[in-house]
């Protein structure tokens, strides 16, 4: 879903073309408490910072589940879509997604993925 996608700028209306890179644990490369998700925006770098609290707050509410790697990805890729067609990507190299954000992206990328047919 959101690992390869496309988007359309809200104020160019050009689309572009994104596509996951990496995932690098914060701490060890900026020293901050969170998940760094890189993607090349028509080969542009983007990081999407999500906080590890949202790691934590999600499993205390859902015991026995975690985010994922996979997920945190989708999760990233998604709130990266919705920033570039709400013209809020102006060229900005890094995102910092909150707590109370990445939960609710997560659920939408559940949502989204449940109405998906089989």
């Amino acid at each position: 879903m959101y690992e390869n996608f496309y988007a359309v700028e809200r104020w160019s209306k050009k689309k572009v073309h994104c596509v996951y890179q990496a995932l690098v644990v914060a701490i060890a490369t900026r020293h901050a408490d969170a998940v760094d998700i890189k993607f090349n925006v028509d080969d542009r770098g983007v990081w999407i910072a999500l906080p590890h609290p949202a790691w934590a707050e999600y499993s205390r509410r859902n015991p026995g589940k975690v985010i994922t790697d996979p997920l945190a990805v989708q999760l990233a890729g998604r709130y990266l879509k919705q920033q570039i067609e709400a013209g809020e990507d102006t060229g900005r190299e890094m995102f910092v997604v909150s707590e109370a954000e990445t939960l609710d992206q997560l659920d939408q990328v559940f949502k989204e993925a449940r109405a998906v047919p089989a």
